[in-house]
């Protein structure tokens, strides 16, 4: 099976380390994937307005693509997943934006929500399986206490991204295990950390930051993992370095061997 891979603007630009632990996982883990050709940023934020049409046009096209090339994109980056997941929902079920997408897009077939968008997370969970993964570990992080951070995007809209439990998540926890560390579990994992507001508002977020940080270092985590760059920034930025925070790909590279 063939995933066509979107990594998505921060991910080639700061952060184009955690791309490149991502794709080197996947080729230690026999995952077939290819980077999906001339691909445009998806818009970062999934507009609410229910007549916006023209910012979600490149999420749009980005699906199309995915579809000629073999119907499963592989996002990395939260931020990008819950973009382009729900604008497959809107040309699944609403009539308007589907008639107007492909109206302006003239593609030369048309679009109708049938890619599946696919976290890399959940490649793991659902294609590979935490238990193969474990197998291909070489470098387990045996005695690390890790929590996991999901943040706002991955987990909601449930109805929609039906990525995880929105209030009691697993799928990093499981993930943590199967790197070979233990996974701690605390009440703030899955609230917001304030990224969107840290240049308007940085005191709010900086206060929900230690919010979180602080709810991890009480349930005795050391270490903090995420999925969401911004979110990765934010907490270390914002959090002021209290607690070290890393991306999951980099973990996953480091229980590979492939790290280097």
């Amino acid at each position: 099976m063939k995933f066509s891979y979107y990594p998505g603007c921060t991910l080639k630009t700061k952060a184009k380390e955690l791309d490149i632990y991502g794709r080197k996982s996947l080729e230690a883990l026999g995952v077939d994937f290819e980077e999906i050709k001339e691909w445009q940023c998806c818009g970062a934020v999934y507009p609410v307005a229910k007549d916006e049409v023209a910012t979600k046009l490149s999420a749009v096209r980005t699906l199309a693509q995915a579809k000629e090339e073999d119907g499963k994109l592989l996002t990395l980056c939260s931020a990008c997943h819950n973009v382009l997941k729900r604008v497959n929902e809107d040309m699944k079920s609403d009539d308007n934006m589907r008639l107007k997408a492909n109206n302006y897009l003239a593609l030369e077939e048309a679009y109708n929500g049938e890619t599946d968008v696919i976290h890399y997370l959940e490649l793991l969970r659902d294609y590979v399986g935490f238990d193969k993964l474990k197998e291909k570990v070489v470098k387990p992080l045996t005695g690390k206490k890790i929590g996991a951070y999901y943040g706002c995007l991955l987990l909601r809209p449930n109805s929609v991204l039906a990525f995880d439990n929105p209030e009691n998540p697993s799928i990093i926890e499981n993930f943590i295990k199967a790197i070979g560390a233990t996974p701690v579990v605390y009440a703030m994992r899955n609230e917001c950390c304030g990224a969107y507001v840290s240049v308007t508002h940085k005191e709010i977020a900086e206060k929900k930051s230690a919010n979180v940080i602080n709810s991890a270092k009480d349930a005795g985590a050391e270490m903090l993992v995420t999925a969401c760059p911004l979110c990765m920034y934010n907490l270390t930025e914002n959090g002021k370095g209290a607690m070290e925070v890393k991306y999951f790909t980099e973990l996953l590279a480091e229980a590979l061997g492939v790290k280097e």
